[in-house]
């Protein structure tokens, strides 16, 4: 067990299922996002722990669950139609019992807080390809619902929409033909995808970047986010927890934000591994006289990033708060997400920099510590403005950009830095961790330029977060790692998961989105299968889950296989886990499954491109915000379905079950030689088990039986799964008339009174009954 906390969950976000484009990163997200591609099937509850938040490409006004591991002063209420908040931040908690100060809630600090509602469905509300990553069904059995944290996915994105045409007229120009050649329709899918039609991007001189989307839900009002590139994994090692403690000084000690607190304006703030987030939801006008609320807006958001003051008062009011946030989030759902991602990434610092930092650290820093790291990383070439709302004249939005950030310093240009150095030589080593110009400064060797005091030189990091990772490749030579068990007594039941680490494929062609197609085709006959396969039976297992997902907050793509079950059945569900996933993969999916998945995507994406206009601000912000983590082209949710149907009529059945298997591969072929090594194997269980008529026994478990378990299922025999003929009416015209004349159905007077017809004018829908007593509700169109 850990002692304490090292890192801060957050409620984590899945985003609005972008356009296609995003359909394949995946999460966050509420489908913030990247596409996550997953299949599941749950015939019975457990306190089973999912650690990837998955990208749900579905409609939704909810959004996904929240990160545990990324702090965030979220407001504890339901601004965001995604993701429902399930409890209140930290900072709130503490603001109102110690404190006594009036402020948003951090519910990034708080374990089971949430940006949003749902995880995921609202975020992707304007998705192109719709689908179900982490879907779970449960049986009808009483116990209490899986819960699944998603610690591997930035806080982040749902979905925008807008509108567009399908292939870009370079495409057009070359339709497809069953007949072409190869070569032909190579060139017409290596076309770039179309961009957002009414996204604005522009950079100001000194570097701070800008994205503007008119959006007109929900109505008269707008958001501003100001995301600042650097986050928890930008710490050394003396300053775990330092990016949080600057989100809570700056964000809380802005007097300019105060300010805006009458206005019907709210405000929050977040911190995760790869940025930092400061966020405020306005009216676009003052109630009393109409004025625009945008420059206000953007004034506090250039305080809060660029100009806080760190008083020492309020430094030790937040260092009090940030500490009992940690306290209330040491959850055993909180460890168990811990021990997740630190094996997934062992190698490298997302292992251990969980944004809530250490409480031993968190307790030393004085306010020029702090102040040193905000130096280091906040200036305008650093950080991103993201503005989505009812901002009809983006000359003079562009304008009032301008004229609040232009006087701010460059990215080239920082405040000036002491020039003493606490690590004497050693300086040197870390020298290349730094932005540029400050290894100097750290070294304590003076030049004229450090003389005199003059600003620091500081480049932005190409690539975010910045780790390296020992993908799960074929080639990739690497020592195979025994599954990691991890025992505590609040754990009740058994959870393995199995991942596999890539990197990701930015979607930017139709080719890429052709691959995301045919991924999610495969991934979906999985959940179908075992659900149907096992619903009528006695299962050994509890949940049977395969997630493909995307994650901007760790920068990469991670494939999971999560199994649950009752502690005395954990091997015999390990083998029906590992036993139907390698039959998918050796046999594929039949031509029946790939055409209705086909069309159940397509179906699902139409209905997401009829729900562009009623997306809200908020999940298209965190859309893009994903997708410009990820490197996915950014479409709207007309251009995300017309981009879909120009794919799907190129795909076949061979090329399905050949980019499938791939997925599957580290699973499916474990143990073989030529196999991708899993990124880590963790299972979770309990310390105690009941066992009938004995009473309470330890649980014993060891690597090598997990391992036995695997081998044994992939060895027993396996067979193609019938192709299964779906009739496309269950009665006949003819059989229908029969009836008809048979019964002869009519419409008869509702029992209280003689009333045939109830018409609602609220709703639309009017209300029937009849002969035989059904109530029919229905609503015209």
């Amino acid at each position: 067990p850990l002692p304490s906390p090292p890192g801060h969950p957050t409620p984590m976000a899945s985003f609005p299922s972008p356009s296609i484009v995003a359909a394949a990163a995946a999460a966050p997200p509420r489908l913030a996002p990247g596409l996550s591609l997953s299949a599941a099937a749950v015939h019975h509850s457990s306190h089973a722990f999912r650690p990837r938040a998955s990208l749900a490409l579905r409609p939704s006004a909810t959004a996904s669950p929240a990160n545990p591991l990324r702090c965030s002063h979220r407001r504890a209420v339901t601004p965001r139609s995604r993701r429902r908040t399930q409890g209140l931040g930290a900072a709130s908690a503490s603001a109102a019992g110690i404190l006594g100060e009036e402020r948003d809630g951090c519910l990034s600090c708080f374990p089971r807080s949430r940006r949003r509602g749902r995880p995921g469905l609202a975020r992707f509300a304007p998705c192109a390809l719709p689908h179900t990553s982490g879907l779970s069904l449960h049986s009808r059995r009483s116990g209490p619902k899986t819960r699944r944290s998603h610690i591997l996915r930035a806080a982040g994105p749902d979905e925008p929409h807008v509108a567009s045409p399908t292939w870009s007229e370079a495409a057009l120009d070359k339709p497809y033909d069953p007949t072409i050649r190869n070569e032909a329709l190579e060139d017409v899918l290596d076309t770039p995808l179309p961009s957002h039609p009414k996204l604005i991007r522009g950079q100001l001189k000194n570097g701070l970047r800008y994205l503007i989307l008119p959006n007109k839900v929900p109505a008269d009002r707008f958001e501003a986010h100001m995301e600042v590139h650097v986050g928890s994994i930008d710490e050394e090692e003396d300053e775990q927890g330092i990016a949080h403690m600057i989100e809570h000084v700056a964000f809380l000690g802005s007097k300019k934000r105060e300010k805006l607190l009458g206005t019907g304006a709210r405000s929050n703030a977040y911190t995760d591994f790869h940025h930092t987030v400061f966020h405020i939801h306005s009216p676009t006008k003052t109630k009393e006289y109409g004025e625009s609320l945008l420059p206000s807006v953007l004034d506090a958001l250039n305080e809060i990033a660029f100009h806080p003051k760190f008083s020492s008062s309020r430094v030790e009011k937040e260092r009090r708060a940030i500490l009992s946030e940690l306290q209330m989030m040491n959850t055993i759902e909180y460890r168990v997400d811990c021990q997740l991602l630190q094996h997934l990434h062992s190698e490298n610092k997302l292992s251990n920099r969980f944004p809530i930092g250490l409480e031993e650290q968190i307790l030393k820093w004085d306010p020029d510590k702090i102040r040193r790291f905000h130096e280091r990383w906040y200036y305008p070439a650093n950080a991103t403005l993201y503005l989505v709302g009812e901002i009809d004249d983006i000359p003079r939005a562009v304008r009032e950009i301008e004229a609040v950030f232009e006087h701010t310093l460059s990215g080239n240009e920082g405040a000036p830095m002491s020039t003493g150095s606490p690590f004497g030589a050693m300086a040197s080593l870390f020298a290349p961790k730094l932005p540029g110009g400050l290894a100097a400064s750290l070294t304590g060797e003076r030049s004229p330029a450090t003389d005199k005091l003059k600003p620091i030189k500081r480049e932005r990091q190409a690539v975010r977060p910045p780790v390296e990772h020992k993908w799960s490749l074929p080639e990739v030579d690497q020592a195979a790692k025994p599954p990691v068990i991890f025992q505590h007594e609040l754990i009740q039941s058994f959870s393995i998961n199995m991942f596999c680490k890539i990197p990701v494929n930015q979607v930017r062609t139709y080719k890429d989105l052709r691959s995301v197609l045919m991924k999610r085709i495969f991934l979906s006959a999985l959940h179908f299968r075992i659900n149907t396969r096992y619903k009528s039976s006695n299962p050994p297992f509890t949940s049977v889950e395969l997630d493909h997902s995307d994650s901007g907050r760790e920068g990469c793509t991670v494939t999971t296989l999560t199994v649950t079950a009752e502690p005395q059945n954990w091997k015999s569900a390990i083998k029906v886990a590992v036993h139907e996933v390698r039959r998918l993969k050796e046999f594929g999916v039949t031509m029946g499954e790939m055409t209705r998945y086909m069309d159940a995507l397509i179906k699902d994406s139409e209905q997401l491109a009829m729900m562009i206009d009623s997306v809200p601000s908020v999940d298209n912000l965190d859309f893009i915000m994903e997708s410009d983590a990820l490197g996915h082209t950014v479409m709207d949710q007309l251009q995300g379905h017309d981009s879909l149907l120009g794919v799907a009529e190129t795909v076949t059945l061979e090329e399905v079950n050949t980019v499938g298997a791939e997925v599957l591969e580290f699973i499916s072929d474990f143990g073989k030689p030529s196999a991708p090594l899993p990124a880590a194997i963790v299972a979770c269980v309990p310390k105690k088990v009941h066992i009938d008529g004995v009473g309470e026994s330890s649980f014993e478990i060891c690597p090598e039986e997990i391992t036995e378990s695997m081998k044994a299922g992939l060895e027993e025999p396996i067979y193609p799964e019938p192709e299964l003929e779906v009739p496309k009416e269950l009665i006949t015209q003819s059989e229908l008339e029969d009836l008809k004349v048979q019964h002869r159905p009519s419409f008869v007077p509702f029992k209280e009174d003689d009333v045939v017809k109830v018409f609602d004018n609220e709703t639309g829908i009017t209300q029937r009954r009849l002969s035989n007593g059904i109530s029919v509700n229905y609503k015209v169109l």
